[in-house]
């Protein structure tokens, strides 16, 4: 799994809106929405970003997206 599938799964599970992301970062609406959509890449300062408003480590992610390509 890849980590913007991680994320995405992550707000799905717990009915977080796309639109907190936006409020909490410097992304926009567009920005937030294709790159869970995997219509562009995340990047690493994006990702950062991500983490902190969500309450997450750097690593959470990463780590959430290594364990289910093992299990898989």
């Amino acid at each position: 799994m890849k980590i913007v599938n991680a994320i995405a799964k992550y707000l799905d599970e717990r009915e977080i809106k796309q639109s907190l992301l936006v409020k909490k970062t410097t992304l926009t609406r567009d920005a937030v929405s294709n790159v869970l959509n995997g219509k562009r890449k995340l990047e690493v300062e994006e990702y950062a970003e991500i983490c902190k408003a969500l309450n997450v480590s750097f690593d959470f992610f990463y780590d959430v997206s290594r364990s289910n390509t093992k299990s898989a």
